[in-house]
């Protein structure tokens, strides 16, 4: 298998893509610790990467705590002794609303679980990640990367934004350590994220556009799944993506041309 021998750390691992990569990064051979803040979500995929014959570790954490991190990070250490793999998922949608009506402390709780989240992740993986190299992976979204039409948006864009600048300022930083760095941009993925959402009158600013034939053409409008985000996970954890690093991927069958 691709990923024998090796350990990853996927934040936001109870659901969702988080969920999906954990389970293939675990099918392909690697021990797998599941990050969240949910211990039931965390246990429920343990159970499946059971099931499929893999090892996994749950470990309740918030990404936005940066004392619980580190302690994650430690409890890998000492249970597995080493970390090739961080897939920095843990995110939310927040809230969207007009730019005056989005209170600064929900422009605030958005970014710290997306932006300063990863940041955190990134930071207290660095010594394990570069004992021997390996690949780190940052979950951003189409949402301000290239597109810019989902009004109200504001706080959740300008994260995703950020999380793409700072991969590319780690992956320079890193590359003499043979730590690669990238980042995923998905475009509309089945997921809880977005049953909480909690959106506040974005029709008042919103400019009326329409898609009669649905918003991602490779699919004829159908959103994509979380297993397909895996597979990208996988092929950047992967030996496979070797000299690929600093590189955003948009993952969204032609979404992000189409709406701009």
């Amino acid at each position: 298998m691709q990923l024998d021998g090796r350990v990853a750390f996927v934040t936001g691992a109870g659901s969702g893509i988080g969920q999906a990569s954990a389970r293939l990064l675990a099918r392909e051979g690697a021990r797998v610790a599941l990050v969240g803040r949910e211990s039931g979500e965390l246990e429920e995929t343990l159970g499946q990467i059971k099931a499929d014959g893999g090892e996994g570790m749950p470990i309740e954490a918030d990404v936005t705590d940066r004392a619980a991190l580190e302690r994650a990070f430690a409890e890998v250490d000492r249970a597995w002794g080493r970390l090739d793999v961080v897939v920095a998922n843990a995110g939310i949608n927040g809230v969207w609303a007009p730019i005056e009506q989005l209170d600064p402390k929900e422009w605030d709780t958005t970014i710290a679980v997306n932006l300063s989240g990863t940041f955190l992740t990134l930071k207290y993986a660095a010594p394990l990640l570069k004992r021997q190299g390996g690949s780190a992976i940052v979950m951003a979204s189409v949402n301000g990367t290239r597109i810019f039409s989902n009004t109200g948006a504001t706080a959740y864009a300008v994260s995703k934004a950020g999380q793409v600048a700072l991969t590319k300022m780690v992956a320079l930083e890193w590359a003499s350590s043979k730590v690669r760095v990238n980042v995923i941009c998905p475009g509309a993925i089945e997921s809880k994220i977005h049953d909480k959402t909690v959106r506040r009158n974005v029709e008042s600013v919103a400019v009326p556009v329409e898609f009669p034939e649905g918003e991602m053409p490779l699919t004829d409008g159908e959103m994509g799944n979380p297993e397909q985000v895996a597979r990208l996970v996988l092929f950047l954890a992967s030996d496979a993506s070797d000299l690929i690093t600093g590189t955003e991927i948009w993952i969204d069958g032609a979404e992000s041309l189409l709406r701009g």
